[in-house]
């Protein structure tokens, strides 16, 4: 399967086209959300071009390919705009034979990892810091992907993928930022 995750897109209609144009012209199986979909929080301020009842539009359209999470701005209201849950703190996602546990990163983080059954690759948004990291004998691997909408740190808007084992960061644009491979390809046995 080939994944598209989008973390912390506070409803900026923009910013969700252009994401979305990079899922159908590469593609995409799934789109894996982590939380943060419509609602801006009072310490982001205006994200460009916010229109959440556009935005929540748009991803009901694609229901039938999103798996998503409740982030620390998303709450019931967010949840009558949409036509496909958001309000579970995780979710474990698998390819048939890999395990993605998916979260905001409010609830669960690198500093609080969940207790839950052998994962491959744990991901993350919540603090708009973009972030890779390899797997260790005591842990997954780590994707933290960032905003595409208000990126901390001096980093550039991004998202992330995940095809054939290879997770990579991106830009808005799809230019690639960072990669990590965090299990095999296809030739996987």
């Amino acid at each position: 399967m080939r994944f598209l995750i989008l973390s912390d897109l506070h409803g900026s209609l923009p910013v969700l086209q252009r994401v979305l144009d990079f899922y159908d012209k590469g593609g995409y199986d799934m789109l894996l959300l982590p939380g943060d979909l419509l609602n801006y929080g009072p310490r982001n301020g205006l994200p460009p071009g916010l229109d959440a009842p556009e935005v929540a539009r748009l991803l009901s359209d694609r229901r039938a390919d999103i798996v998503a999470v409740r982030g620390n701005c998303d709450s019931e209201v967010d949840q009558m705009l949409l036509t496909f849950p958001i309000m579970a703190d995780y979710a474990i996602v698998c390819d048939g034979r890999h395990r993605i546990f998916l979260t905001h990163g409010h609830v669960y983080n690198e500093d609080r990892m969940p207790q839950a059954p052998a994962i491959d690759l744990f991901v993350y948004g919540h603090t708009h810091l973009m972030s890779l990291c390899p797997a260790t004998a005591d842990r997954p691997a780590v994707c933290n992907t960032g905003s595409p909408t208000f990126p901390k740190g001096g980093n550039p808007p991004s998202f992330a993928t995940l095809e054939d084992g290879l997770l990579t960061l991106r830009r808005l644009d799809g230019t690639p930022l960072q990669r990590l491979r965090v299990f095999g390809g296809d030739d996987e046995t």
